[in-house]
């Protein structure tokens, strides 16, 4: 179990060494052991449970009765906001190991990590450094979870049009997707949008794919197009799929839309591939 002094206990609820007596001798939590020596030393759950109730309450008298009840509660999005925002990895990769025990990778990435990065907003130059710090560890930690995926066992290819840029959510949910579907048993591939015509023949006829999806939102209408009809090109069979609007509402054509989850938008393509409706996919798009 770890454990941490009076000084560090204080310094992580920002309060002084006193006050934290005083809730003790007041509330009896946290409640600390003693070393052979009389230092007091407080359980490292107990602080962090605290931290976080006083956090959500501004009440000290609440946030011990939250705190006392819950432990350090279940790993949820604002557990892992809090990390993020004191810009602690080594407690964010806690939080997570500690969802991956009671939720799958695929529940965990959509229902704790997307979640949580989402809140803190869209873009760095927009909401600050605690949501590029929470953009570049996810990314870090879905690619470790992704070379963590079983060989490909399937044998349809997907070919994934990545139209984000370095700090878009949209870029995490791409990612995302391409591990849902990697962890499906699918060939999946990702590339960047902005390919030459001959260097997008090449991938098309590496991959064969049974379907392209187009995600992001920051490519030209022409570039979109020049995917479209090279897909279009192999074959009727190719499916197309837009992944969270990455097709504007009005733009000529129809493509289907899946999403707007990872988990939902990797369903719908399954049933896509199998040719049978699929209540995740979405209403058609006009790309």
């Amino acid at each position: 179990m770890s454990v941490v002094r009076t000084n560090a206990a204080a310094g992580m609820l920002g309060v002084s060494p006193n006050t934290l007596r005083s809730w003790e001798r007041r509330f009896g939590f946290p409640r600390p052991r003693r070393t052979p020596g009389g230092h007091r030393q407080f359980d490292l759950a107990e602080i962090e449970a605290l931290r976080e109730a006083f956090e959500q309450t501004h009440n000290i008298s609440s946030a011990v009765s939250i705190a006392r009840e819950r432990g350090e509660g279940p790993a949820s999005p604002v557990r892992l906001r809090s990390a993020f925002s004191r810009f602690d990895e080594p407690r964010c990769d806690r939080v997570l190991e500690e969802s991956l025990a009671v939720r799958s990778v695929e529940r965990t990435v959509e229902e704790v990590l997307l979640p949580t990065v989402s809140s803190l907003g869209g873009s760095e130059a927009e909401t600050g450094p605690e949501y590029g710090f929470a953009w570049r560890y996810a990314t870090g930690w879905l690619a470790a979870i992704q070379r963590a995926a079983p060989p490909a066992h399937r044998d349809p290819g997907i070919l994934i049009f990545d139209a984000s840029e370095a700090g878009d959510l949209d870029a995490l949910y791409v990612q995302a997707l391409e591990l849902c579907l990697r962890r499906a048993g699918l060939r999946t591939l990702a590339l960047a949008v902005a390919l030459s015509p001959e260097r997008l023949a090449r991938a098309l006829r590496a991959l064969d794919p049974a379907a392209v999806v187009l995600g992001g939102r920051r490519a030209s209408m022409d570039a979109l197009a020049r995917v479209v009809f090279a897909a279009r090109h192999r074959g009727e069979s190719v499916r197309v799929l837009d992944y969270r609007g990455a097709l504007p509402e009005a733009s000529g054509s129809t493509v289907t839309r899946i999403g707007p989850g990872a988990m939902q938008a990797r369903d719908a393509l399954l049933a896509a591939l199998d040719e049978r409706p699929a209540a995740s996919t979405g209403a058609s798009a006009t790309g």
